[in-house]
């Protein structure tokens, strides 16, 4: 099949590199605003380069990878929709949730399948727990910690415009408790604090936080999130029931060091950036969307999925300004 690919930037670029290799992909179709960002990928893997995203869209693709910049995906989504075609986006859909809401009432109806970028899905640790927890291997959950450290913070630029910590790291932990558990939070209480970079405090938000997410059923998710780990890229997830307890991201890499005497685990060089914790994944992330074009599985992740995520960080970011829990129902209806 012939893919086209929308922003090459660092996240389009590696898509673009995972996508030249899946034996379902022909050839790739690539479009940016920085015509040199274009030039290098079609060097490298042998892309055709057009000039608009108008002319990706009428180059004969079969599917569409949005790696463009937030403020760019609705536009773009709605766009290969037209056009009827399959499209990937990077996760969040829009900028706030009110374009979001508004981007899921344009689509639905459209007999176009749509996956949000939600990498964590396809990683074979999350998918086991998620296997374990369906299969009623730990009995009835009542505790889930997850765990998302950054090495270092990004740039002052991406601060600012990230709309801060909760939607635009955090919700990667939000979608897989969600995923893994099978269950909707009600309610969050979320914490913050600034100790590194100045220019994060100045940006309004904060570098370190904890949120505590009550589920539908009663469980208890406690959701930690850092700009700073200066060991590496640490994400790990504990599910805990009455009958079993289980653990994603405990292996050789783990950016974590014991004291305990005579421990040697973990042994491996920790992972030190996101590309190399998911790698597989984003490779299982795009193969499936080969397969969503293709017409062999819906979309395993859909706007509605990647809206319920972008809730509760809403609540978070609501809940750590006003020091106070909030129920998602109440930013639902603000």
């Amino acid at each position: 099949m012939r893919i086209g690919i929308l922003g090459l930037g660092r996240i389009g670029a590696f898509h673009a590199e995972t996508l030249s290799g899946l034996d379902a992909v022909d050839s790739l179709v690539v479009t940016d605003p920085f015509a040199d960002a274009a030039k290098a990928a079609a060097e490298r893997f042998g892309a055709e380069v057009v000039d608009s995203p108008e002319a990706l869209l009428a180059a004969g693709v079969d599917g569409i990878v949005v790696a463009a910049a937030t403020d760019a995906h609705p536009a773009l989504i709605l766009a290969g929709v037209e056009a009827g075609i399959p499209v990937f986006c990077e996760k969040p859909v829009a900028r706030t949730m009110s374009e979001g809401v508004e981007v899921l009432k344009a689509v639905q109806g459209k007999d176009v399948p749509i996956q949000i970028g939600y990498n964590r899905r396809f990683d074979a640790g999350f998918v086991a727990a998620r296997a374990a927890v369906q299969a009623g291997e730990l009995g009835k959950l009542h505790t889930v910690r997850s765990t998302t450290l950054d090495p270092a913070p990004p740039p002052a630029a991406y601060i600012a415009a990230s709309g801060g910590i909760f939607r635009d790291c955090s919700v990667h932990d939000f979608d897989i408790i969600r995923w893994v558990t099978g269950r909707e939070v009600t309610e969050v209480y979320a914490v913050g604090g600034n100790r590194g970079a100045d220019y994060i405090k100045e940006a309004g938000d904060a570098d370190t936080t904890g949120a505590i997410l009550t589920l539908d059923d009663g469980t208890i998710a406690v959701v930690s999130n850092s700009r700073h780990n200066a060991r590496g890229y640490d994400v790990r997830m504990e599910i805990h029931g009455f009958t079993d307890s289980i653990a994603v991201g405990l292996e050789d890499k783990l950016p974590l060091r014991s004291v305990e005497p005579g421990v040697t685990f973990p042994s491996g060089t920790p992972h030190d950036f996101f590309m190399d914790r998911f790698t597989a994944a984003y490779r299982a992330e795009l193969t499936a969307f080969t397969e969503v074009v293709a017409g062999t599985r819906p979309s395993p992740c859909t706007i509605e999925d990647a809206l319920e995520a972008g809730w509760i960080a809403e609540a978070c970011t609501q809940s750590l300004h006003e020091h106070r829990p909030v129920t998602i129902a109440e930013v639902r209806s603000a």
